[in-house]
């Protein structure tokens, strides 16, 4: 009796799995999603700091759309100027996509939107002037640099 048992739920387990691998969905590397700030983003805001964006375009793989446009996207600023000793270009990268309640993580390439003013000397030695600022509805592109499952 509990042998059967065992087999029935064993049986179940394996048609569940076997269910969730059909309907799991790959975008492939190198994949380009094109994405709409959904915050403002500042060159003064510290490396870490994580922002909000939305799809701005369908996602498709082989004709059928895996993402709808509109679906909410997370990234962070990899490099900044909030730290006067290391003074870097404004570079954000994409971390995460939601789907279904839960953030699919996510590897992009890094993305320089925009470069604030320099004046010849700042340029001769590496600095920027100014202050860059990504409004919300900016849009940009970022290429995915592994594939993605879910």
């Amino acid at each position: 009796m509990i042998r059967n048992k065992l087999i029935g739920f064993i049986a179940v387990c394996c048609v569940c799995f076997a269910a969730s691998s059909v309907n799991a969905a790959t975008i492939p590397a190198g994949t380009v999603l094109n994405v709409k700030t959904a915050s403002s983003i500042s060159s003064q805001d510290p490396a870490g700091r994580t922002f909000a964006a939305q799809l701005d375009q369908d996602v498709a793989v082989k004709g059928q759309v895996l993402l709808k446009a509109k679906t909410q996207a997370f990234g962070k600023i990899k490099s900044s100027r909030a730290n006067p000793r290391r003074s870097e270009p404004l570079t954000l990268e994409l971390t995460s996509i939601s789907m279904g309640g839960r953030n699919i993580p996510v590897k992009t390439n890094s993305v320089q939107p925009g470069s604030p003013t320099r004046t010849a000397q700042q340029a001769r030695h590496g600095f920027t002037a100014g202050t860059l600022t990504v409004t919300p509805g900016t849009k940009m592109q970022f290429q995915l640099l592994r594939a993605v499952t879910f």
